[in-house]
């Protein structure tokens, strides 16, 4: 795919580290690097787990990160975040990361995903899911390859 939307921000949603099995983390790798061949910007919460994995294949891909963490440390994001935004406000953080993207993506995780999807249906926010809180405001998907088709659909909007 060529680089069209250099200007688009997804964030992706999940799991943190030691709650996502490998599955998890293979498809959050395997998004992250679809999100980067389409030249879109990935943003997270900056840590471990699904965060670090798509950020890892974006990385492989040459995509841009963004991790917007939740202490007032810029060391604490993980070692494939291009830019680390501190905030010291925990996971109140998680209307940041929600906010930041034009479309969230979720993969796995708990009540801190859950919430974020909560967040993104009040900002009018689109999610898409795979693996994740089966409800009736995320779209999910059974492959990651359905997915990035429909997440480049939506980025064409």
């Amino acid at each position: 795919m060529d680089f069209l939307y250099h200007s688009m921000y997804v964030s992706v949603i999940g799991g943190d580290t030691g709650t996502s099995d490998d599955e998890d983390l293979m498809i959050a790798e395997e998004l992250g690097r679809g999100i980067a061949r389409m030249g879109a910007t990935l943003v997270c919460g900056g840590r471990g787990g699904v965060m670090e994995a798509a950020c890892r294949g974006a990385k492989k891909e040459g995509g841009t990160t963004i991790g917007i963490l939740p202490s007032a440390r810029r060391e604490d994001k993980n070692d494939h975040v291009d830019h680390g935004i501190v905030t010291d406000l925990g996971v109140m953080r998680n209307a940041l990361v929600v906010l930041n993207g034009d479309v969230v993506v979720a993969v796995d995780g708990g009540y801190g995903t859950l919430s974020e999807i909560a967040f993104a249906t009040k900002f009018g926010k689109r999610v898409l899911g795979i693996g994740t809180w089966d409800i009736d405001v995320v779209e999910c998907f059974k492959d990651v390859d359905s997915l990035l088709d429909e997440l480049e659909d939506h980025l064409l909007g």
